[in-house]
């Protein structure tokens, strides 16, 4: 995909605010209250046609992971060590680079951080081949911006599948654009680390290094257990299959999940004017984004578990660093923020 390589100017605001949001309501409801997902049926978005190109630097890659995973539990390649790669693997990249880089900072603004955490944690998002952060930022706000209507580029109301993956595979012309950037992601952009990773596939150079990282870090396993080159040959296979395979592969859905199913099945405790559901098991899988209705009803908040059982890890992880000074400014849910200002002006 062709992407703007101008460097924006940073003398017009970008648009991104979502602190005059609509008002929402609380509603009381139960844990195991599931609503039935809005009748809604709507056509892919409008730069989406019939001369739309098929992005096949995307659906390969996709592609040839999914094709894959069969390998990783063939009798040689499997071990429940390699297994563990998977939450662990979920956690650094999914929680702490997608959930708290791409997706809480980036986009969303929820806290400000040292520019060495920024960047490790944008780095960990890019190790999740989910696109450059400048272009995750783009679709996620774009996607805020006209949620479940159009032309948000993943709504379940166009498809299922749509709004899982299908999306990815084909070009939408209006996110594509230079306008685009510099209307959506300006911030972003002017960033040198960011506007590096744009340029020249280097995000996918970023992410084919810490694939060999993993892979050598397996011989090196391997070779300090057994002594054999052979042996930790394998040992580097295995790490490779469940460390980087494996994980990237699940990475993928659960995050597609909160595109999906996060707005098709589960609860809602706000009425907002799209079909933001919450929904414990991608919770779960994504230590707290499923929590997708909260979060659609305060996008600039950093904790999206806004009952007290509703977990959420990478909030708690921020909270750990607040107070570790790493992590200044982090936004409260708005009932939170609203009762700090009533203390403040009694």
């Amino acid at each position: 995909m062709s992407q703007p390589l101008r460097k924006p100017d940073s003398s017009t605001a970008v648009e991104t605010s979502t602190e005059n949001q609509p008002a929402v309501r609380l509603k009381v409801v139960h844990p195991e209250e599931f609503e039935r997902p809005r009748k809604k049926r709507l056509p892919k978005p409008e730069q989406v046609d019939a001369n739309s190109r098929i992005l096949w630097e995307y659906l390969i890659p996709v592609a040839v992971f999914h094709l894959m995973i069969p390998l990783a539990f063939l009798p040689s390649m499997f071990s429940w060590w390699g297994v563990l790669f998977l939450p662990v693997g979920n956690y650094l990249f999914t929680s702490l680079g997608i959930g708290a880089g791409y997706h809480r900072l980036l986009t969303h603004r929820g806290f400000e951080c040292p520019k060495w955490l920024e960047y490790t944690l944008s780095t960990l998002g890019v190790c999740s081949l989910q696109d450059t952060p400048a272009r995750w930022t783009l679709v996620h706000r774009v996607h805020h911006q006209h949620s479940d209507h159009q032309p948000d580029p993943h709504t379940p109301n166009v498809s299922a599948f749509w709004s899982h993956m299908g999306w990815l595979f084909i070009d939408n012309r209006e996110l594509s654009t230079s306008a685009a950037y510099d209307r959506y992601v300006r911030d972003v952009m002017k960033d040198p680390y960011y506007f590096w990773l744009q340029r020249n596939l280097n995000w996918v150079k970023v992410y084919a290094a810490h694939a060999v990282a993993i892979s050598l870090l397996g011989l090196g396993v391997g070779l300090a257990m057994t002594g054999s080159l052979w042996e930790a040959y394998m040992v580097s296979l295995q790490f490779t299959l469940w460390g980087v395979v494996m994980r990237t592969v699940y990475c993928w859905h659960v995050t597609w999940g909160i595109n999906s199913v996060a707005h098709m099945w589960g609860y809602r405790n706000y009425e907002t004017r799209e079909d933001s559901r919450n929904n414990w098991l991608f919770a779960l899988l994504t230590n707290g984004e499923g929590w997708h209705n909260n979060h659609h009803a305060d996008p600039r908040s950093a904790r999206h578990g806004h009952r007290w059982w509703e977990l959420d890890l990478t909030w708690a992880t921020l909270r750990c660093w607040e107070m570790m000074g790493l992590v200044t400014n982090l936004v409260r849910p708005r009932h939170h923020r609203q009762e700090q200002k009533r203390k403040m002006a009694a």
